[in-house]
């Protein structure tokens, strides 16, 4: 008897967690993002859905700034989560590639601009530990991070997307 009440406790507490779960989410993140994509909607009607579109064609226009500043800019003006709304502004060809390149950035802002993926900021932190016992700075070190991390995304955005555009004329031929 004693097995099957623990096992009645331990099934409504798997519930019991994802509730939880859930309304963490409902007090956190979801009403950051909602208010988040309504200011962003709104600077794009205040600016004009032309004027940021433009831009937008002018930052992915080519494949050295789609992989690049573009995903930079996201990751900084709107942080992740959001930050991967950015590609709405793309083709859907380039999409994954910078999607790729966007989630790859979360973590190698974190060291200059920590609000840019202030969830792993734990991560940051554990490292910049390891090297201020080292008697070294930091900064550097972020320095380095970020540039190494423009480097990586622009290498996985040119890689995602030529992997994309094959599958997709494999699709086509088919």
């Amino acid at each position: 008897m004693d097995f099957l009440a623990k096992l009645a406790e331990s099934f409504i507490g798997l519930f019991n967690a994802g509730g939880a779960t859930f309304m963490g989410l409902v007090t956190g993140i979801i009403p950051t993002l909602v208010v988040l994509i309504t200011f962003v909607n709104s600077i794009i009607m205040l600016i004009g859905e032309d004027k940021v579109e433009g831009f937008a064609k002018k930052m992915t226009g080519n494949f050295i700034t789609r992989y690049t500043v573009f995903p930079v800019l996201a990751m900084f003006f709107l942080t992740n989560p959001m930050a991967y709304s950015f590609g709405k502004f793309l083709d859907e060809k380039y999409k994954p590639a910078f999607y790729d390149a966007a989630v790859s950035f979360a973590h190698p802002i974190t060291g200059l601009f920590p609000h840019g993926n202030a969830g792993e900021l734990f991560v940051w932190l554990g490292i910049a530990q390891g090297i201020t016992e080292l008697g070294l700075s930091t900064a550097g070190l972020a320095v380095r991070y970020f540039i190494v991390g423009v480097i990586v995304i622009f290498i996985r955005g040119i890689v995602t997307e030529r992997i994309t555009l094959m599958m997709m004329a494999r699709k086509e031929v088919n």
